[in-house]
C-alpha cells in the first residue's frame, strides 16, 4: 500500500510544520489539564499522568470517568452544546468477530474499565483557547464544580 499523491502533499506539509503542530496540541493538552486538574484531585475523573522520564506528544486528552452511565451521560451532555467528545476503546474480546470466530470467554477488568469509562476531548490543531475552556466549563458545570 502507497498513499496517494495528495495524501502525501498533505503528510509533507504536516511534516514540514511538525514542531508548530505539536507545539499546538502540547499547549490544548496542557490546557485540558490544568484546567480539570481540580476535578481529578476531587475524585471525580482520573487522568493521563506523564511520569517525569516520559514527553508528551499530545496526540490526545482522556478522562476516565467512574462508570459508563457517567461517560454517557457527559458524552450526552457536551454534545448538546456541540462539543464532540467520544469514547474510545472497545474491548475486542467482546467483539463480535472475536466472539463468532472461536475466541475464549476471558475475563479483562482493566481492559473493560477503559472501554467504558474513557471518554476523548476534542484535540485538534485548529482547536482555539476560547473552545478548549468552554469544553472546561461545561465539564465543570457537568460535575458541579467551578
Amino acid at each position: 500500500f502507497l498513499p496517494s499523491e495528495i495524501n502525501s502533499a498533505f503528510l509533507w506539509a504536516q511534516l514540514e510544520n511538525l514542531e508548530m503542530i505539536q507545539s499546538r496540541r502540547k499547549h490544548i493538552w496542557s490546557m485540558y489539564h490544568d484546567g480539570l486538574k481540580n476535578l481529578a484531585d476531587k475524585g471525580y475523573v482520573s487522568m493521563p499522568n506523564i511520569p517525569d522520564y516520559a514527553t508528551n506528544n499530545g496526540h490526545m486528552f482522556y478522562m476516565v470517568c467512574r462508570s459508563l452511565d457517567e461517560r454517557t451521560a457527559l458524552i450526552n451532555y457536551l454534545k448538546q452544546y456541540d462539543a464532540l467528545a467520544v469514547f474510545h476503546y472497545l474491548s475486542l474480546h467482546k467483539s463480535e468477530y472475536y466472539v463468532t470466530h472461536g475466541g475464549k470467554e476471558v475475563d479483562l477488568p482493566n481492559c473493560d474499565k477503559f472501554a467504558d469509562q474513557l471518554v476523548r476531548l476534542p484535540m485538534y490543531f485548529d482547536l482555539k483557547d476560547e473552545n478548549v475552556e468552554f469544553v472546561i466549563g461545561k465539564i465543570k458545570s457537568f460535575y458541579s464544580v467551578e
